[in-house]
């Protein structure tokens, strides 16, 4: 058995991408906590715990003093149940998004601070072999310096449900992913960003589920994100398509594909001639939800700060929330991470 005991809260659908690795781990699940007590029952039958189910976390946390607490609450409760494990001496692993708004955010990261406690969001897809392969070989000056990324991200999405509902779906829900990603891949953070949301004709969603963007970035990169939940046929995959260009070569990643570039091999002719390269695929020792996990166990044991510890994700959420800003105020919105 490993060192380290958790508390789980959440035991929804998403729980299932992180038991099997913390059963995998070794990790010590004292409790399992949700508002359905029989949820939490059902995953703790489910994966063979040793675990005590309960709708309390503050008595959970109070009896079972964990290491960290891993919470796989709906981002409204993120806030709520991430500062009260933080208070109680335990280090947070959690799901995206970071929280609901900034503000919850922004008093997420001051709890950490307060209590001397890690707080790190898992971002899964940063724990993929392309995109390091991708991060280190832009990193490495590959294709020259970076000026320009682009992001395009087609779904015809049938979720039914909330996400039906939500004012800016795809912002809100999804495109998280890619602006955390360009931050990861790029190596910039946002400055600034000017938005538009749309709904397009057809679309079965009650709020915006497409949208523009484009993102002014540190070091003078730009990057254009272009997505949609309601595009019927020639979809792309959940990570996107993307392309990185350079002052000497570019980079794509598309649907089904090993990233691949390009970079100059001249100095004349209307079109330079180029030189093809593969991009090589990096190793990624655990992968997805795994991967998180895996960062705040290496935290625990050697004090090596996660990649996506809270001080550095918050940028990624103010992206989101400059994006909707901008697309209601029809301005260029400031990313503004803490105030």
């Amino acid at each position: 058995m490993a060192r380290e005991k958790a508390v789980v809260v959440g035991a929804g659908g998403i729980s299932n991408a992180w038991f099997g690795p913390l059963v995998q781990e070794e990790v010590n699940v004292a409790a399992v906590v949700d508002l359905r007590l029989e949820a939490a029952r059902g995953q703790i039958e489910k994966y063979g715990l040793s675990a005590e189910a309960s709708t309390d976390l503050k008595a959970m946390l109070e009896k079972h003093r964990p290491d960290f607490a891993v919470d796989l609450t709906i981002p409204e409760s993120h806030c709520s149940v991430t500062c009260a494990a933080l208070e109680a001496g335990c280090h947070v692993v959690s799901e995206k998004p970071m929280a609901s708004g900034m503000e919850e955010a922004r008093k997420m990261v001051r709890a950490a601070e307060k209590t001397g406690r890690m707080y790190m969001v898992s971002q899964s897809r940063r724990w993929d072999a392309r995109h390091k392969s991708i991060q280190e070989a832009v990193a490495r000056g590959r294709i020259g310096e970076l000026t320009t990324v682009d992001c395009g991200f087609y779904l015809g999405a049938h979720f039914g449900g909330f996400r039906d509902e939500m004012p800016s779906p795809l912002i809100l829900d999804m495109a998280i992913h890619h602006f955390d990603l360009v931050r990861y891949m790029a190596g910039a953070d946002p400055v600034a960003v000017y938005a538009k949301e749309f709904n397009p004709k057809g679309s079965w969603y009650k709020g915006d589920a497409a949208a523009l963007c484009i993102f002014e970035m540190t070091d003078g990169v730009m990057f254009a994100y272009r997505g949609s939940w309601c595009s019927e046929g020639c979809h792309t995959d959940w990570n996107g398509n993307w392309r990185f260009v350079g002052a000497s070569g570019s980079i794509l990643y598309e649907q089904g594909e090993a990233p691949r570039g390009q970079a100059v091999a001249g100095d004349t002719g209307f079109n330079r001639p180029l030189n093809d390269f593969q991009v090589s695929l990096s190793e990624v020792a655990r992968e997805g939800m795994h991967g998180g996990l895996g960062e705040m166990l290496n935290y625990l044991r050697t004090g090596a700060v996660p990649q996506t510890e809270c001080h550095d994700n918050i940028k990624s959420l103010a992206m989101v929330f400059a994006a909707i800003e901008s697309s209601r105020t029809g301005q260029r919105v400031p990313v503004m991470a803490m105030e």
